[in-house]
């Protein structure tokens, strides 16, 4: 506080102190600047401000003009400074749209609109662009995707991918490695510290171009996700007898389909008892008595439909009791459309995300 005193009488004696005019008056009219004085100017007023600003973004070559500009610029009076902000907001009011800087970025607002076959061979087109990061798109594949990408890689290469990814992505895909390969990964980690930045980007080019290399598949989900699918909405005895077949040809496979299967058994183990009543709200009411009155008659599901009742309220329950009473006895058919009307309302549910669906004990 002592110094600042000091330095105010020295400016009052000095002339410069707010009793006395200025010798060198306020600039009225702004200097004119260039494109790239007035980014500077926005820039420093921005970091000024506290805003974090993605300048990383930028190509190499129009960030190391922005520092040197910055480092040229020195004092800007303050007319200068109102005009370049008055023409910065005066050109963001004015803008209509946007649109990505490059075929990467397009491609990333329209990929789910376009066909396999258009999505691919854009995408091969901008993996060649320089500007595009690998990175982003790898750091989006799903672990399923991305683990064989990485299984034929040598160990550093792979772990040069790891140390790129977010940490928790990188643990799980380092969890779901075969035990050696997850710790000859994890040793050659050791020799990646000094890997520079352009190695780096051509890592994540070659794996994203390995990626482009694949064709176009014809069915977006996996066979045992189809085949659930399918035996999902099959009669009980088609279901049965699939399974017996896929048990004598291939268990393994055979026991992942039994997995991606949901039927009306499933649903105490599978369902939160607070989503039971919006499920009974989707499905034909006729169909809901049609399957409880055929599951209860079954000793096998009668626990089924007890589990469900108890969630609900108890006028709804005796409701339904009344129902089923008065529904009688129901034929195989008329039990297994019921079942299915009752798990596809649960499916487009789940496809809505109005609900999950949870994992039984013992799944992965």
């Amino acid at each position: 506080m002592q110094d600042e005193s000091h330095v105010s009488r020295a400016l009052l004696t000095s002339g410069f102190g707010p009793s006395s005019p200025s010798p060198f008056p306020p600039r009225l009219v702004p200097r004119p600047t260039s494109p790239v004085e007035k980014v500077a100017i926005i820039v420093r007023l921005l970091l000024t401000e506290g805003i974090t600003l993605p300048l990383a973004d930028l190509p190499e070559q129009h960030q190391t003009r922005l520092a040197e500009q910055m480092a040229r610029m020195g004092l800007v009076d303050r007319a200068t400074m109102i005009a370049t902000v008055e023409e910065f907001i005066a050109a963001l009011e004015a803008t209509g749209l946007t649109f990505p800087d490059g075929l990467a970025g397009a491609l990333a607002l329209v990929e789910g609109n376009l066909s396999p076959d258009a999505a691919s061979r854009l995408r091969r087109m901008a993996a060649g662009q320089t500007r595009a990061d690998p990175w982003d798109r790898i750091a989006a594949l799903p672990p399923e995707e991305l683990l064989p990408l990485l299984a034929d890689e040598a160990p550093e290469t792979a772990a040069v991918a790891l140390s790129r990814l977010p940490v928790p992505r990188a643990a799980d895909l380092l969890s779901r490695m075969p035990g050696d390969r997850a710790r000859r990964v994890a040793l050659a980690m050791s020799r990646t510290a000094t890997t520079a930045p352009e190695t780096l980007r051509r890592i994540g080019q070659s794996l994203v171009a390995q990626l482009d290399a694949r064709p176009p598949r014809a069915f977006q989900n996996g066979p045992v996700a189809r085949i659930g699918a399918i035996l999902n909405v099959s009669p009980s005895t088609t279901r049965e007898d699939v399974l017996a077949g896929l048990d004598e040809a291939d268990a393994a496979f055979a026991e992942q389909v039994r997995k991606a299967i949901f039927t009306f058994a499933h649903i105490p183990a599978r369902i939160a008892p607070r989503d039971l009543p919006r499920i009974l709200r989707a499905t034909d009411p006729a169909q809901i008595t049609t399957a409880f009155a055929a599951a209860t008659a079954d000793p096998a599901l009668a626990p089924v439909v007890e589990e469900i009742l108890a969630a609900l309220s108890p006028r709804m329950v005796q409701q339904m009791r009344d129902d089923m009473a008065a529904r009688g006895k129901v034929s195989p058919k008329d039990a297994d459309a019921a079942y299915t009307a009752l798990i596809t309302a649960i499916r487009q549910l789940e496809a809505a995300g109005e609900l999950t669906l949870r994992q039984e004990e013992g799944e992965d």
